[in-house]
């Protein structure tokens, strides 16, 4: 379930299922986004547009924002770009349409989607992956340790994440 957390500036959303925790937002920022914090996400903490630079680098589409302050929302790229990731999921960057088993559709700019046939949460990437050691080709990705990463091969668990409290 996407929760929405406003400021003044800008409204940010997450969704919980589509992370793959990967940290970005965490350790470039602070003071907006905190783990032992609730709500964990303060929109106001710093300036909107340094919020809207470390949104847009959530590979997973977990985190999104929406500009209230009139600033430009997110602009995908068009075609869509999809960049498999080496030993993991493809990383799409676009509008991406997707159709959840509900039959609601959600678009969104960013996905991890699951290659490795595993994820409980397809067409989303869960981190399955790394449990059955998957291998292909793709671009490395550089994953650096964080509150949701204490080791690179070990993202924390979905059901102990804090934020889905």
């Amino acid at each position: 379930m996407r929760r929405t957390y406003r400021g003044a500036n800008v409204e940010i959303s997450f969704e919980l299922e589509q992370c793959i925790h990967v940290g970005e937002c965490l350790r470039r920022l602070p003071e907006t986004f905190a783990l032992d914090r609730r709500p964990w996400i303060s929109p106001d903490a710093v300036d909107a547009d340094d919020v809207v630079a470390v949104v847009e680098r959530c590979p997973s589409g977990a985190l999104q924002y929406r500009r209230l302050d009139g600033g430009p929302d997110e602009r995908a790229p068009d075609p869509a770009v999809v960049t498999p990731m080496r030993n993991g999921p493809l990383l799409v960057r676009g509008r991406i349409e997707v159709r959840r088993e509900d039959g609601t559709v959600e678009v969104l700019p960013r996905a991890a989607l699951c290659r490795c046939g595993s994820s409980a949460n397809k067409p989303f990437c869960d981190n399955s992956h790394l449990r059955i050691a998957f291998r292909a080709p793709g671009e490395l990705f550089r994953i650096e340790l964080s509150p949701v990463r204490r080791a690179v091969d070990q993202p924390l668990d979905r059901a102990r994440d804090p934020r889905g409290s």
